[in-house]
């Protein structure tokens, strides 16, 4: 393995400035692992565009001497992107053949603020169909293996993005968060993932799976990195009307020592903590708990009352606004059409045509959606649903009266092997219990390394900070780093 893959962004820009390298150099080091990765994380490779990119950047270094890091603060740095976030002229999947082939004409707001500082998209990357999913298994081109145990999986939706960074294939990778897509491979990978505040980042050229939860954000080898990345992300954008007209702080100056933790009120919810944790989970999550207290932090146990029904929930809502969102998937206005559409006599087998692009699982989120959404159960379905979401976002605003930040695990496990859950939908849904109910309420939240289990599979810790906090959520995550809790051993 070569250094250069698993450098930092600081470490890549004092190499440019110390002349060991130029983005060219970087590039061509990133395409090469891709074409040997054996883990199916990278859909398809932008080697011309990434190239092109790297080559203006020589270009620049050779004129200047220097990083230009004011003006373009991601100056030559690697970027992998999920594959439903939009890239002019790139195409654009969702890892689905329902949008084989489709070649979008824009770039979606958080990638083209990227790309303006200075960042190379060097892949599109693999994920869940449609991000319906928790282990990856659910792409129509193959499933992503875990980049250190390839029998078991990376956790979805962005098991691309995650693997990708934790492999080398990038230095910071987009993913998004519906229910906890990017925290819940972040944890099983071992790297840093981070969803903001809802209507932190602009959606604008995102693929819609349920719009009143998805967001984008980064995963990467440390929290500085991705705090780097979401800070030029984020910002209001008058093309996405979910997008908060709020400035953000100055988040790099937030990442600190452990002594930003001393006085810390930490709250740890008792559902988070209950049965069903393993017990490789536990001890790790223990472990983390015991050095913030070591570092002068309060842990108080507390309670989050509606945490049982955030899972039912979230698949009500969700798939509600799936159905929604995927009506246009219909072969005229967006989707693959039948090759034989003009000799199709019946609209409903034009129809039947282009539903079979769609998998299993889409196909199952959609049916449940449409039902959840049908007259005479709206009011049973999805009408309630909203009403015990908003029950869940109150048990957070009580409990940030008395604490400063809430932790537990991410997930109640660590990676399962591929397979294993792929029959059992209940079972694959509940992966994502502990991630969800941040996602409903519309909380920034973020998965840490903090160990790994007998196993060697990674373990993370989920810190929840309260809306448009997330200068908080930064500084104690720095703080925790310096633990090295997380590092492999």
């Amino acid at each position: 393995m070569s250094d250069l893959r698993f450098l930092s962004i600081k470490e890549i820009h004092d190499g440019f400035d110390e002349k060991k390298f130029t983005p060219t150099d970087l590039v061509n080091e990133l395409l090469s692992a891709i074409d040997k990765s054996e883990t199916n994380s990278v859909l398809r490779p932008l080697k011309d565009r990434s190239l092109e990119q790297a080559k203006m950047g020589d270009q620049i270094l050779k004129t200047q001497g220097k990083v230009p890091r004011s003006e373009t603060p991601l100056f030559g740095i690697p970027i992998g992107v999920k594959d439903l976030l939009t890239i002019d002229g790139v195409e654009t999947t969702c890892a689905s053949k329902m949008l084989e082939g489709y070649i979008p004409p824009y770039t979606s707001t958080a990638v083209k603020r990227l790309e303006s500082a200075g960042a190379i998209s060097i892949a599109k990357l693999n994920m869940d169909e449609f991000a319906m999913g928790s282990s990856n298994e659910n792409s129509a081109y193959g499933p992503v293996k875990h980049p250190t145990h390839p029998d078991h999986v990376p956790g979805g939706s962005s098991g691309g993005s995650a693997a990708a960074v934790r492999e080398g294939l990038c230095t910071v990778a987009l993913g998004t968060d519906t229910g906890g897509s990017i925290r819940l491979p972040a944890s099983f990978c071992g790297v840093v993932g981070i969803k903001p505040t809802y209507g932190r980042v602009s959606r604008y050229g995102l693929v819609a799976f349920a719009s009143s939860l998805d967001q984008i954000g980064p995963l990467s080898r440390s929290v500085e990195d991705s705090v780097r990345v979401l800070d030029v992300m984020a910002g209001h954008d008058p093309r996405d009307s979910t997008s908060a007209p709020l400035l953000k702080g100055n988040w790099l100056k937030s990442l600190s020592g452990a002594e930003s933790l001393k006085g810390l009120k930490i709250g740890v919810p008792s559902e988070y903590m209950g049965e069903g944790l393993t017990d490789g989970v536990r001890n790790s999550v223990d472990a983390a708990f015991e050095w913030l207290r070591s570092q002068g932090a309060t842990i108080k146990t507390m309670s989050l009352p509606h945490t049982d029904y955030a899972v039912a929930t979230y698949y009500i809502v969700a798939v509600s606004e799936a159905s929604s969102n995927l009506s246009r998937f219909d072969g005229v206005r967006f989707g693959k059409r039948p090759k034989s559409a003009d000799q199709v006599d019946k609209l409903e087998d034009f129809y039947k045509t282009v539903r079979a692009n769609f998998g299993a699982e889409v196909k199952r989120r959609i049916i449940l959606g449409t039902y959840s959404l049908s007259s005479g159960y709206y009011d049973a379905y999805y009408k309630r649903a909203c009403q015990v979401r908003n029950l869940i976002k109150q048990d957070f605003d009580h409990a940030f009266k008395e604490v400063d930040v809430i932790m537990g695990p991410v997930s109640p496990n660590t990676a399962f092997r591929i397979g294993e859950k792929s029959a059992d939908p209940l079972q694959m849904y509940l992966n994502d219990i502990m991630t969800i109910p941040a996602s409903l309420a519309g909380l920034p939240a973020m998965s840490l390394p903090c160990g790994a289990d007998e196993k060697g599979l990674p373990i993370g810790l989920q810190i929840i900070g309260k809306h448009f906090e997330e200068e908080m959520l930064f500084s104690v995550a720095s703080a925790f780093e310096t633990s090295k809790l997380g590092e492999e051993k």
